[in-house]
């Protein structure tokens, strides 16, 4: 009998909630379930590479290659599904990319040959997910936000994290118990749900709601219309970007970055865990449970890029990576070690935490065109991800274990830190770089 009351009373105060919410925040949400929904095919890997490789007889090398594809587009797409996005408006890229990400891991169910997993995996989904790479993030918070920026870089980021923490378990108890295609298929359908939150929520400027970002002050001048194709403005922000040593220093620190993460624990650590006779649901739980500390560890990255200078934390992020690391072959067992709980914590907290200070960066040396250059450095991280991600499945058929890859990664990551604080060399010089005529 009070059902209908009750339902109007709710329907009422969430009205008056999101009344009295700048719409940036209705954005960021929109844009935070996108980044969860892309996330779940990106979780996938780790939990089907046995699968796959029972079923069809592939060597781990060759399942290797479809997720280096995989990971080489996603960064490679970014910084023209940045200028695409200035060019056609955020919500339409991002809807799209969501229909390829559903299409290509759907379509996984058919496939009875390696090229097709390449093809699908690889390069459908790879372009799907990089339209939804963090240049969306950057694309997001630039245009939406003044203050806040970096805590909310840090909670979209964050994003990835959330959709590996939903999703791996579930994905692996499926594989476990009905089998790798439905799993792909749950991806696919998950993917497609969130198009209709893109439609309705997201939007491209705040003028199109007739607002001004979040905390702008309304002297901010209006960003110029683009004058160029999407791939010349990509195009011209790289060579512009490439002529200072700032973008390489931040594109070699970034690419170890994703040759830690992406290609190496989150490619092999289910299956290194598997060699060490621990269950993959078990393995995928760990995974996940990073996933977990990486939203805390993000966010607080985010809190911490507003108030501390970003070399100095990008320092710290690496050298502690690599420490982590350099500990890991001696953690694995059949069982879940206390000194295993011990690393997922702290390497949890450090996974994507890099990603507000790059962020950051990036808008300090290469002002309006940021996002785009963003683009271009997250791209070196996919590609140091793509060659971890081969090398190492290469070094594990050939050697029988993961230990060398290891403890390549540990002293990366501590090199890294070093081309990170070398920053601080070109602190006066870049801001003088020209601009390169692309909004944010």
């Amino acid at each position: 009998m009070a059902v209908g009351p009750l339902v109007f009373l709710v329907a009422t105060l969430d009205h008056r909630i999101v009344k009295r919410l700048h719409p940036a925040w209705l954005v960021a949400v929109a844009a935070f379930v996108a980044l969860v929904g892309a996330a779940g095919f990106r979780a996938t890997p780790g939990v089907m590479i046995h699968p796959l490789h029972e079923e069809f007889g592939w060597s781990l090398g060759t399942i290797s290659v479809a997720v280096s594809i995989n990971l080489l587009l996603f960064g490679l797409t970014a910084p023209f599904a940045a200028a695409l996005m200035e060019r056609f408006g955020i919500r339409r890229v991002v809807a799209y990319a969501l229909l390829l990400v559903s299409a290509g891991s759907g379509l996984t169910v058919f496939m009875r040959h390696s090229w097709e997993l390449i093809a699908l995996w690889g390069v459908l989904v790879g372009l799907g997910t990089g339209s939804m790479a963090l240049a969306f993030v950057a694309t997001i918070t630039g245009r939406w936000f003044v203050k806040r920026r970096g805590l909310v870089t840090g909670v979209l980021t964050a994003g990835g994290a959330a959709g590996q923490l939903v999703f791996l378990p579930v994905l692996a108890l499926l594989v476990e118990d009905r089998g790798w295609r439905t799993a792909a298929l749950t991806v696919a359908g998950a993917a497609l749900l969130v198009v209709p939150l893109v439609l309705w929520r997201l939007r491209d400027h705040p003028s199109d709601l007739g607002v001004t970002a979040y905390g702008a002050t309304g002297d901010e001048p209006p960003p110029p219309p683009p004058t160029t194709g999407a791939a010349s403005r990509a195009l011209g922000a790289l060579r512009t970007a490439s002529k200072t040593p700032a973008f390489w220093l931040l594109a070699g620190g970034f690419a170890i970055c994703g040759a830690t993460t992406n290609g190496l624990i989150g490619t092999h650590f289910i299956p290194a865990a598997h060699d060490h006779g621990m269950a993959e649901p078990t393995a995928a739980g760990l995974l996940a449970l990073i996933g977990l500390f990486d939203i805390a560890g993000t966010i607080l990255s985010g809190w911490l890029t507003d108030r501390m200078d970003s070399r100095i934390l990008l320092g710290w992020y690496y050298a502690l990576r690599g420490a982590s690391l350099l500990v890991l072959p001696m953690l694995f067992a059949a069982t879940v070690k206390p000194s295993m709980v011990v690393f997922i914590l702290f390497y949890g907290l450090d996974w994507v935490a890099t990603v507000p200070p790059t962020v950051s960066l990036c808008r300090e040396y290469f002002g309006m065109s940021g996002p785009v250059v963003f683009g271009w450095v997250f791209a070196s991280h996919q590609i140091g991800a793509a060659i971890a991600a081969t090398s190492t499945g290469l070094l594990r058929d050939r050697l029988g274990n993961y230990d060398l890859a290891w403890y390549i990664a540990g002293g990366l990551s501590i090199s890294a830190a070093a081309l990170s604080l070398l920053l601080f060399r070109t602190r006066r010089a870049a801001p003088t770089a020209p601009p390169v005529p692309v909004p944010a």
